[in-house]
């Protein structure tokens, strides 16, 4: 409960702070390099702009690229290997040795590798996450697919006369969604830091734009002025626990297995 009401508190303020935010994220607010005070409770950075407005204004940039990013990762990834594992063959060994191949280079290398060739940004970030992410969904449906594959009430719809398509979407998938679904929301966290470690190398929000990422790199290079960095840390840790327990409680509650 805590860690929902903390992914909530986020995202109300990512929707609300426009309506009570005192200081603009991306102007003059008060001298540079100010420590925390009252009237800048993280103080504020090297040019001015205080901290605490733009940690919670960088929810707005990390949260949507982070969903965005996992939900079409899972939708092709499920995709492809629902297709690998139904119809096996030629396109599942196709499908997996290129599942495979991305697989086996770490994914923070080759998010950078991708993201470095598009060119730096979110939205090209956020397409480099996506092929990076792919492959682990394909290969968590495969498995999935086909050990549904094989139940009797499958073997029984297709002695019926029903269509592929039509089994694989009122028969086997119903069946499979439960660890994508915990996969998923324990990936969010993942995710979050993946895009704050490519804006902090420069392959992901360009200045002046408040994303966390980008704001700790800012920090690193003011080191003894520790406010900087603090807040989006901060934030970065909260919503990837929070996330993370979420995946656990979700994991608890719907495999009867792990009770």
């Amino acid at each position: 409960m805590i860690a929902l009401v903390t992914i909530l508190a986020w995202v109300v303020v990512g929707a609300t702070i426009d309506l009570w935010t005192p200081y603009d994220p991306v102007a003059l607010a008060g001298r540079r390099l100010q420590p925390p005070s009252a009237a800048h409770w993280l103080g504020t950075d090297a040019l001015g702009r205080d901290v605490l407005v733009r940690t919670l204004y960088g929810v707005r940039f990390s949260l949507p690229v982070a969903v965005g990013v996992l939900v079409t990762a899972v939708a092709i990834g499920c995709f492809l290997g629902a297709l690998a594992g139904y119809f096996g063959g030629v396109l599942d060994g196709a499908l997996m040795r290129l599942a495979d191949v991305t697989l086996s280079f770490p994914p923070m290398l080759l998010a950078m590798a991708i993201a470095a060739s598009l060119g730096p940004g979110l939205l090209n970030a956020g397409l480099a996450m996506v092929i990076v992410w792919w492959p682990i969904y394909a290969r968590l449906m495969r498995g999935q697919v086909l050990s549904v594959r094989s139940l009797e009430h499958v073997d029984a719809a297709v002695a019926m006369g029903a269509s592929s398509p039509r089994i694989l979407v009122r028969h086997v998938l119903p069946l499979c969604w439960t660890p994508i679904l915990i996969n998923a929301t324990v990936d969010i966290s993942q995710v979050v830091l993946l895009v704050a470690g490519l804006s902090f190398i420069g392959l992901g929000a360009r200045p002046p734009t408040p994303e966390w990422g980008q704001m700790i790199a800012e920090g690193a290079t003011n080191f003894y002025n520790w406010w900087i960095a603090a807040g989006p840390g901060l934030a970065i840790l909260s919503l990837s626990l929070a996330f993370s327990f979420i995946g656990d409680s979700l994991r608890d509650l719907l495999d009867p297995r792990s009770r």
